[in-house]
């Protein structure tokens, strides 16, 4: 009997911790995957921008990004602690003074009769 009391406690206590942790951006995600991850996203080498403010919130960390070049982004990943590891999402990230969806009539959302009805552009 206390046998079995000891494994279910036990169980028990690894399922509350593994709970714990899974749910921290802050022990999921590392400042390395952050660089590779932000590095793939803006399709820039590493080492040609520093990451700065970065604020993790359950699993999400928020950080803002300045390239050798000038520019400067904001962006945030995703991550948790399962069974197979660490897992964190690709870097999503938008140019800060830079709308983040495309504006219809614009180069990168030109019109289409659709948008043109809906009276979006012109």
């Amino acid at each position: 009997m206390k046998k079995i009391y000891f494994r279910r406690s036990v169980a028990a206590s690894v399922v509350v911790l593994f709970g714990l942790v899974s749910g921290c951006a802050s022990v999921a995600v590392t400042s390395d995957a952050i660089e590779n991850n932000t590095a793939f996203a803006l399709g820039i080498e590493k080492g040609t921008f520093t990451i700065s403010n970065r604020e993790d919130d359950g699993v999400k960390s928020t950080y803002l990004v300045n390239t050798s070049v000038g520019k400067k982004y904001t962006c945030y990943v995703t991550g948790t602690v399962s069974v197979v590891g660490r897992v964190v999402s690709d870097a999503v990230c938008n140019e800060l003074g830079k709308s983040a969806k495309p504006v219809a009539g614009t180069p990168t959302q030109p019109c289409n009769a659709l948008l043109k009805a809906a009276g979006k552009c012109k």
